[in-house]
């Protein structure tokens, strides 16, 4: 298996240099939103936020990194909240106390994509798992995320329900977002798999093709999560309720389903938008 070292960037620098870590005290006219790459690279915050930011007041600073990450950032108390896609890791995050107050948000899918000539037939697989064989068995490149995100966790899972073990050359693991991922395997003419939401707002600038989809198993939910106060005082948690409760509302669900690239929605909303219950906020 090889790896692909990720790069550092200035705007990383930059984004990690203007956290707020635990223990110093939050501002409390900014919310610190840990996300995933997918939310970013499809746009859908840069669309969404804006009408936020002007309605509550709040500035919301994002810092988009992979759920695994996104999670640990929340679990150390270093963010208010957290909008990821790993449902098993979310469930966790919550029963061990990090977080609270967690509402689904919207869904779209996994899609493997690839080079035209498409050398494994995977457009012939009639499941993402055969997909998987067929590829592993041609030893045909696949691009990993490889960086512990919600869409990593998807492909490890579903390269173990194919009971195979991807390594060799022909498996390269990139350590980075998705944008970058598709990047790369678009140059080196590999498969890669990835949310729909950012193929379809990145399908126009790549070589590559969906070539498998619509397998129920490449489901892919979205849920944000409050981190819990009780175990970090300093966050805001008043900000991230508000944050939670507009991306939940019957306003923020319809701005969702709204997103489109052309004639796509990319994100399908999923909030039944309950009253969230009163509690006292200091």
């Amino acid at each position: 298996m090889l790896r692909i070292l990720p790069t550092l960037t200035l705007a990383w620098l930059l984004c990690t240099s203007s956290l707020t870590f635990a223990g110093e005290p939050a501002n409390p006219g900014t919310i610190r939103l840990a996300t995933t790459t997918s939310t970013e690279n499809s746009g859908l915050l840069r669309y969404l936020l804006p009408d936020f930011e002007a309605q509550s007041g709040y500035q919301v600073h994002v810092i988009a990194v992979g759920t695994g990450k996104a999670l640990r950032m929340g679990q150390d108390g270093d963010v208010d909240l957290v909008l990821v896609h790993a449902p098993q890791a979310e469930q966790n995050f919550v029963q061990a106390g990090y977080g609270i107050d967690r509402q689904g948000v919207m869904y779209n899918d996994f899609v493997i994509v690839g080079p035209t000539a498409d050398p494994a037939a995977v457009h012939a697989a009639n499941s993402a798992l055969a997909a998987l064989a067929r590829i592993a068995s041609a030893k045909a490149p696949f691009v990993s995320r490889g960086d512990d995100s919600g869409t990593h966790k998807k492909e490890l899972a579903l390269w173990k329900q194919a009971d195979i073990e991807p390594a060799d050359s022909w498996y390269r693991e990139a350590g980075q977002g998705m944008g970058k991922v598709l990047q790369i395997a678009g140059e080196m003419d590999a498969y890669t798999l990835t949310d729909r939401g950012t193929w379809l707002a990145l399908q126009d600038k790549s070589p590559l093709q969906l070539l498998s989809e619509g397998d129920p198993q490449l489901f892919n939910p979205y849920g944000i999560i409050a981190v819990n106060p009780e175990r970090y005082p300093d966050i805001n948690y008043k900000g991230a309720r508000a944050l939670i409760g507009w991306i939940t509302s019957p306003q923020g669900q319809s701005r969702i389903g709204d997103f489109r690239v052309g004639d796509n929605r990319l994100f399908t909303p999923s909030a039944t938008a309950p009253p969230m219950a009163e509690k006292n906020i200091k």
